[in-house]
């Protein structure tokens, strides 16, 4: 069933409009995009949408600035009434490209910065919007899930504070550690995953890899992507190995415990084609290492997938190890910033997301059912049986 048959007879809950904070203007375009034509395929669908023309509106798109004063400090508006509307804000808290003026030095925006923009919107609409809710692609301090000695639990301390502030959904992409919902049991909170576009993407960049046990397999890079690897290797009809890493918990160097070595638990690789998933790319040093330690085990070609490129420390020793032939793609998606240098790189592809989130958008919007939406095993399926037919 298509998501949009389930709406035919479905009434908005209030008419919609989508926020982006700085930082998410070109990617709220291209949703605003997909969801006019989502709505003007739906009211094809419908015989009588006379009981929706107070739901339609000219755009679907709200203005807000978050302008800075010469002291650095800020202020939130919107340029467009809020009453009685369902919003959708927009957050990339990792887009670094943003900047301010401060005592007339330029500054980069740190996350810190994009939530606290997303907070001062927030406090705008709150009480006057019908609905509030949250787009936030890479959850605020979702590194930061658990406390591990004399520690803060930012990530908690966050959705509780959105939630304190009336946000009624959160909605957010392979979270770092998806029980963080438990910080938040009686709010809306959603986490998807991007599997499906990872396959098209791969299918569309790789056309001679062949999906069954003898040429492919799946790598979790440590034992947090078990899930994700165990998720891709049953929908692809595939085995999965893992590596863990040894760690010396004697010495910590920039907060953490390094990493000694590596281990694998699988079976050869030997001439396989290995698809490598996990949730994001930081430094890519770890990353890097098990892409270096499944090629000299003899894997015929690496893929990379994970849902976020933040590559911060730069993109040279990604460019080293494609050369040596570590690696032969790194697939990421468009949920958070990507640098034009990131684009433009023969190693690069990107997993294109605006039509799901306008999906998900939509089907809230008129509250009915995500589960058309979040299960994807039959769309992989259909794609695959697509991929196989040339």
């Amino acid at each position: 069933m298509s998501i949009l048959s389930t709406m035919v007879n479905a009434i908005p809950v209030a008419p919609l409009k989508i926020c982006p904070l700085p930082g998410c203007e070109s990617q709220a375009a291209e949703i605003v995009s997909c969801l006019d034509d989502l709505q003007n395929r739906l009211f094809k669908m419908k015989t009588d949408d006379s009981a929706h023309f107070n739901y339609s509106l000219d755009s679907f798109l709200l203005d807000c600035k978050c302008p800075r004063f010469g002291s650095g400090e800020a202020k939130g508006y919107v340029e467009q009434s809020v009453r009685g509307v369902d919003l959708y804000l927009i957050c990339d808290v990792c887009n670094h490209s943003v900047t301010y003026k401060m005592r007339g030095m330029e500054n980069y925006y740190s996350p810190d910065d994009h939530y606290q923009n997303l907070k001062r919107i927030i406090s705008i609409s709150a009480g006057k919007a019908h609905r509030i809710n949250v787009i936030m692609p890479f959850l605020y301090e979702s590194r930061q899930h658990k406390r591990s000695g004399r520690e803060s639990l930012d990530s908690a301390l966050a959705l509780q504070e959105l939630t304190d502030m009336g946000v009624s959904n959160i909605i957010t992409f392979d979270a770092h550690d998806p029980k963080i919902v438990n910080s938040v049991p009686l709010c809306g909170f959603e986490n998807f995953y991007p599997t499906y576009q990872f396959l098209q993407a791969l299918f569309e960049n790789v056309k001679d890899i062949n999906i069954d046990t003898d040429h492919l397999m799946i790598i979790s890079p440590d034992e947090g992507a078990m899930s994700r690897a165990k998720y891709f290797s049953n929908v692809l009809g595939v085995d999965m190995g893992m590596f863990y890493k040894r760690r010396d918990y004697s010495v910590i160097i920039n907060g953490k415990n390094p990493i000694v070595a590596h281990e694998f638990l699988g079976s050869s690789l030997e001439g396989k084609d290995t698809i490598i998933v996990d949730d994001m790319i930081a430094s890519g040093e770890s990353m890097l290492h098990v892409a270096q330690e499944i090629k000299e085990r003899g894997a015929r070609r690496v893929y990379i997938c994970a849902t976020f490129g933040l590559f911060t420390e730069g993109l040279e020793r990604f460019d080293e190890f494609y050369e040596n032939g570590y690696f032969d793609k790194i697939i990421t998606t468009d949920l958070i910033y990507q640098m034009p240098e990131l684009q433009s790189r023969p190693w690069f592809a990107s997993a294109g997301l605006s039509v799901y989130i306008a999906n998900i958008i939509y089907a809230m919007n008129h509250d009915v059912s995500l589960e058309p939406i979040i299960d994807n095993t039959n769309k992989i399926n259909e794609l695959i049986n697509e991929f196989h037919l040339g």
